[in-house]
């Protein structure tokens, strides 16, 4: 059978997968090359060829994997629908306890970027995003009435930082928190921060 000829951007999209993969196999600084060429079947020539060196490839793929994320939370918070509502939908897809795949990913990209500032700009401008994507919404929530809160951005920090938090806990510590009081916590920390009775955004899921 012939072999199917990729184009260029298919061919990157493929490598970048496969890196993603790897990372969270192996940790960044164990990764090779040679090991996202195995996966795919192709030399490290190839992979060179389209990432010139080993660093580069990894901060494409964080580059990669933080535009996927965030194209999945505009999505959620993009939908006609209340502000708390989007808002909810997007900490909860978020929270380590939902749907979202990649901890492990990027906890290796949070070390690793201690070290390398290709890696370092690529995680502070995803978390920049997702602080800037959810104090948004949080402002259109406070601008509609349907909650309070006086500081969006600060809301939107301390969220992810327990976001961030309880996924370092549960992907790195198993058992050391139950998933479901985890998710406590959260609905708990959301609730508080938008002046609301947590009973409200079990309500705003009807």
């Amino acid at each position: 059978m012939a072999r199917v000829r990729l184009s260029v951007a298919e061919r990157r999209e493929d490598l970048l997968r496969a890196a993603i993969e790897q990372i969270e196999v192996r940790g960044v600084a164990a990764v090779r090359i040679a090991d996202v060429a195995s996966t795919l079947g192709v030399s490290n020539a190839l992979v060179l060829y389209h990432f010139s060196t080993k660093e580069k490839l990894v901060a494409a793929a964080f580059t990669y994997a933080a535009e996927d994320d965030l194209a999945h939370l505009r999505k959620l918070l993009g939908r006609r629908t209340t502000a708390l509502r989007r808002l909810r939908s997007a900490v909860r897809w978020y929270a380590p306890t939902g749907p979202a795949k990649g901890w492990r990913l990027w906890i290796e990209g949070w070390a690793a970027a201690l070290r390398e500032p290709a890696l370092r700009e690529v995680t502070r401008d995803l978390d920049r995003q997702w602080k800037a994507a959810l104090a948004e919404v949080i402002a259109e929530g406070v601008t509609a009435g349907e909650f309070h809160c006086p500081d969006p951005h600060g809301t939107a920090l301390r969220l992810t930082a327990l976001l961030d938090g309880l996924a370092v806990q549960l992907t790195s510590y198993a058992g050391a928190v139950p998933r479901a009081r985890a998710q406590e916590w959260v609905d708990e920390a959301v609730a508080r921060e938008l002046g609301l009775a947590r009973e409200a955004l079990t309500a705003s899921e009807r």
